[in-house]
């Protein structure tokens, strides 16, 4: 089995592609399942964010698996073969673990160095297991994602160099507020501080990202802080934990009137706001200044800044057309928002020798498994011809008693392991260098070793850690 990615992402592919591709809910479900099923393929997981959507499979064959990968992701995401192809990228076995090590090290993202991607990557690898189709390999190779990961967050300063995308998404949001009479922002403590100081701000939907968005509006001073989701419940939590206000999505309109900066990030698979509302959120500010004489009684100064941190987006593209509004969303941010925040040769130079350090790790030790089989099937067979021999000579030996037979076993025991110890530590050693294939061969026909019974070890091994063969899960499919 080899390791096969077909995806596209921020770096190839234009948000309006992105935000069409992007799965979530019962399409996320079905895709995976669809190509769980598929010819060549014994296993898969999708990971599906802001900025990419990749598909990781366990293939037998690279052109039947990307032909049929492609064409599911085509169907399920209803974007046509002509439209998609030209973005799509393919890696294989080495290339495709490499990239799965960037992607979770933050290296291939938006804002270098990132961490919510660590997240999204257990969540996709969390779903895949739930619905049954993550098979052994790409199981361990997520937990090596993983552990990379957060190596690089912990023992490198990646993390610090390359903040979060909703850092960076308020840090470019903010910078349009800096003019629209910010108070206190003296001694502000960063960018997002100094612009949000004395700032109402409206946060639109109430899942995780949300939940980032809040702790860092909290944390920067800002005066308000109203969240809105469809789940009035889900919105109170959030805002509850930072002293902050719910509201229902229906007083929308109301809420953006009275906002100064919104943040929005719901998942919706349509636009939340829409140019409409936001005109009718302008009127009514308008109102309000005229009917207080100006600006007094807190009511908002007239640019409205909106950050849409969804994919798809949750703000109309026609909302940038209408005067006195400022939307900064995920293409504007690959465009421009991030590029002050990449880590230099240092930080990346750490990071990927975290990477290297735990690819050869994970690659010794699945060569030291492969022949693990053929080792116990060498341990076996010596066991058998001791017995064999035990049992011959208790035949001829009928007048020794049952103590000296037990010394002779052990004896005989003890000069076989000698012999085999050095055959065994050899061939586990170079199980990691080149033509290591050919030493396990050589050590099955040297001893004769019967190919069903290393297969039988290997099942066996399997089974007890609870990973079936690809032909037991497709037997019960059926069932």
């Amino acid at each position: 089995m080899s390791v096969l990615v077909v995806g596209l992402s921020h770096k190839g592919a234009p948000l309006t592609t992105l935000e069409r591709v992007a799965l979530s809910g019962d399409a996320l479900d079905k895709l995976l399942h669809d190509v769980s099923r598929a010819d060549d393929v014994a296993g898969t997981f999708v990971l599906s964010t802001c900025n990419r959507v990749e598909i990781y499979a366990e293939v037998d064959k690279f052109h039947g698996a990307v032909t049929v990968v492609c064409e599911l992701l085509s169907r399920h995401s209803q974007v046509a073969p002509a439209e998609l192809t030209p973005y799509l990228y393919v890696h294989y076995q080495d290339r495709a673990v490499q990239h799965l090590l960037a992607v979770a090290c933050g290296l291939d993202s938006m804002v270098i160095g990132e961490s919510q991607i660590l997240g999204q990557l257990r969540h996709a690898l969390h779903l895949a297991r739930e619905r049954g189709t993550l098979g052994r390999a790409l199981s361990d190779l997520g937990s090596l994602a993983l552990r990379a990961g957060k190596r690089a967050q912990s023992q490198t300063s990646i993390g610090a160099a390359g903040a979060s995308l909703v850092s960076v998404g308020l840090q470019v949001a903010t910078g349009h507020l800096e003019g629209n009479g910010a108070a206190g922002t003296d001694g502000a403590s960063s960018p997002a501080a100094a612009g949000l100081a004395g700032k109402r701000v409206l946060v639109v939907g109430a899942g995780a990202m949300s939940g980032l968005v809040v702790a860092s509006v909290a944390r920067a001073g800002a005066a308000g802080l109203t969240v809105a989701s469809r789940t009035l419940q889900r919105a109170q939590r959030l805002a509850a934990s930072a002293r902050g206000r719910a509201s229902e999505m229906s007083d929308l309109v109301a809420e953006m009137a009275a906002a100064d900066l919104v943040v929005t990030c719901t998942g919706a698979s349509g636009h939340v706001i829409t140019a409409d509302m936001v005109s009718d959120a302008l009127r009514a500010r308008a109102d309000a200044a005229s009917s207080s004489g100006g600006l007094s009684g807190g009511v908002p100064p007239t640019v409205l800044v909106l950050l849409d941190l969804a994919m798809p987006r949750d703000v109309d593209p026609q909302v940038a057309d209408l005067p006195g509004v400022i939307v900064t969303d995920l293409q504007t941010l690959a465009a421009d928002g991030h590029s002050a925040f990449d880590p230099g040769e240092r930080e990346i130079g750490e990071v990927r020798k975290i990477m290297a350090e735990e690819l050869a790790s994970h690659m010794s030790a699945r060569r030291a498994a492969a022949v693990t089989p053929t080792v116990v099937a060498l341990r076996a067979k010596a066991a058998r011809v001791v017995d064999a021999e035990i049992a011959r000579l208790a035949g001829r030996l009928d007048g020794l008693n049952a103590s000296a037979m037990d010394e002779i076993a052990k004896s005989m025991q003890r000069v076989t392991d000698k012999l085999l110890h050095d055959p065994t530590v050899r061939i586990k050693e170079l199980a990691g260098s080149p033509g290591a294939d050919s030493y396990e061969d050589a050590l099955r026909v040297l001893f004769d070793l019967d190919p069903a019974a290393v297969q039988a070890v290997a099942q066996a091994d399997a089974k007890l850690a609870g990973w079936p063969d690809a032909a037991t899960e497709r037997a019960g499919d059926g069932a």
